[in-house]
């Protein structure tokens, strides 16, 4: 029997150096990849690749943790892209995407399935089971590609909803055909997706607004317990719905996406957090990820991936698209975005793993098969999004930026500071403190110009680029902020010119 050594601090130091030190190179490749235009997913599976058995000699080959990690990583990616998602975007876009994540993960699934049956050579339960696998479109790659392509919010709306839904019904088909023994019926397996999508979506929406309301009425004595708060409360609906048998994944979507839509108490340092927690979870999955392949046992699996691939992007997402928009109305330029719209990352890798750990027979291949798809149509699809956007003519021009605005509550004194920042395409640019119009109870107190600060008169006329303090009572703390980010958008007349007050966080 194999003497285990003991961990020392020797080891732990040097471990913990070798941590940093892949935590900077991968700081340092989003640089490289925001110039030459890569997806940093590539840049990360690479440097584990380099690591690996066929690099530096690092061996690791253990499919279970890397589930394990894998699934924790998304659920914090995912609580990062509802914190970041706006409600008023997404909300015309749910219809279509709910649509397009259920019965349009179904037909991309039969048609990439039928060809990696007929035309790779696979069994129906490999082939199944990669059709489920490459089905879901990536999270973390549509929150970060998609935010620096200006499409219209209409169709931004529809595809980061789509990738923070379809997660759920794919792991669960992924799950389904990775068991053992026979594969369920399609119409037992239709209401076992409901059933478990039904539970998550109520757990979600129910922690998230609960969270919401708590964090909104408690003063905590740090505003760097905030940010933790509010991604243990996305933990908490993830495990609730697992645990009650439903979807976690679709639970810790909605729950953030009510949080992040709540105007909760110092919102940007809580935002700021959560997406340095998202990059540092992509960091770490994708380079474990780039571990477990062997870069010397994919070359029988590169011709079968490439044409897999091939039927998923010029067929089976196509028809998906086109199936599921038919009952809404969307142009035909829209549905060919769309269509080439559906970025694979590292959840498909992730999710190839469940096989292995189910030792379905030939799992490895499936997942070398897989892991090249993703490689290729990565390189394809996430450099040429921007192109084709252009050439279809749907880049969206900047429009006015809304406010920034942080709230600290002031437990003791019944009141909030809001602190507001206003950008340079603000309509708030060239409006005087009194024709903000702010109810009773509310009131500007600091106006802070080009680094001096000074207190404002009525008569005073606020500029781009200023940051104000404003002080509000709690009856009219809502209200307060709500005729800010009007004012924002449609100048001093927002009120009589129907401009709308609802707003998220900023």
């Amino acid at each position: 029997m194999r003497k285990v050594r003991p961990l020392t601090v020797h080891h732990l130091n040097e471990l913990l150096l070798v941590c940093s030190l892949v935590l900077l190179v991968a700081v340092a490749a989003v640089r490289i990849s925001s110039r030459s235009g890569l997806p940093t997913l590539l840049l990360y599976l690479g440097m584990g690749v380099a690591l690996g058995s066929d690099g530096l000699g690092v061996t690791f080959n253990n499919a279970e943790l890397t589930q394990v990690i894998g699934y924790a990583a998304l659920v914090v990616i995912l609580a990062e892209g509802g914190l970041g998602t706006k409600w008023r975007e997404i909300k015309p876009a749910l219809p279509t995407a709910a649509v397009l994540s259920t019965a349009g993960v179904a037909v991309s699934v039969g048609v990439t399935a039928a060809a990696a049956h007929y035309v790779v050579g696979l069994d129906w339960r490999q082939a199944l089971i990669i059709g489920a696998v490459v089905s879901s479109t990536d999270a973390a790659a549509v929150f970060s590609v998609l935010r620096k392509v200006p499409l219209p919010k209409r169709l931004t709306g529809i595809l980061e909803a789509e990738s923070g839904f379809n997660d759920a019904p794919v792991v669960i088909l992924v799950v389904a055909f990775s068991s053992q023994g026979p594969i369920d019926h399609w119409y037992v397996m239709i209401g076992e997706i409901a059933l478990e999508l039904a539970i998550g979506a109520a757990v979600g929406l129910a922690i998230g607004w609960l969270g919401s309301y708590g964090l909104r009425r408690v003063a905590l004595p740090a505003s760097g317990l905030y940010p933790i708060a509010v991604m243990a409360i996305a933990v908490v609906a993830y495990a609730g719905g697992a645990l009650a048998h439903g979807s976690g994944f679709l639970a810790v979507y909605l729950a953030a996406l009510v949080m992040g839509n709540a105007k909760l108490p110092h919102w940007p340092a809580t935002r700021g957090f959560a997406e340095g927690l998202g990059w540092l979870a992509q960091i770490g999955m994708f380079i474990l990820l780039g571990l477990l392949v062997t870069p010397h046992e994919l070359a029988d699996d590169i011709w079968p991936a490439i044409v897999v691939g091939l039927v998923l992007t010029a067929v089976a997402r196509p028809v998906s698209v086109v199936v599921s928009t038919m009952p809404f109305r969307v142009a035909w330029r829209e549905k060919a975005l769309l269509s080439w719209a559906g970025l694979r990352g590292a959840v498909p890798i992730v999710l190839a793993t469940i096989p292995m750990v189910g030792a379905v027979p030939d799992s490895r291949r499936v997942f070398n098969i897989v892991f090249v798809l993703v490689i290729v149509y990565t390189l394809v699809q996430g450099p040429t999004l921007p192109w084709l956007a252009t050439r279809l003519r749907l880049e969206e021009t900047e429009g006015t930026a809304d406010l920034g605005i942080e709230s600290a509550p002031l437990e003791r004194l019944r009141g909030h500071l809001l602190s507001v920042s206003i950008p340079k395409d603000s309509r708030m640019h060239g409006v005087e403190v009194a024709e903000l119009r702010l109810p009773p109870g509310a009131a500007v107190t600091l106006v802070v110009r080009d680094g001096a600060s000074f207190v404002p008169l009525p008569s005073t006329v606020l500029r781009r680029g200023d940051e104000l303090l404003v002080v509000a009572t709690d009856p009219v703390r809502d209200a307060a902020e709500q005729r800010l980010r009007a004012v924002g958008r449609g100048g001093k007349l927002a009120g009589w010119l129907g401009t709308g007050t609802a707003g998220g966080n900023g």
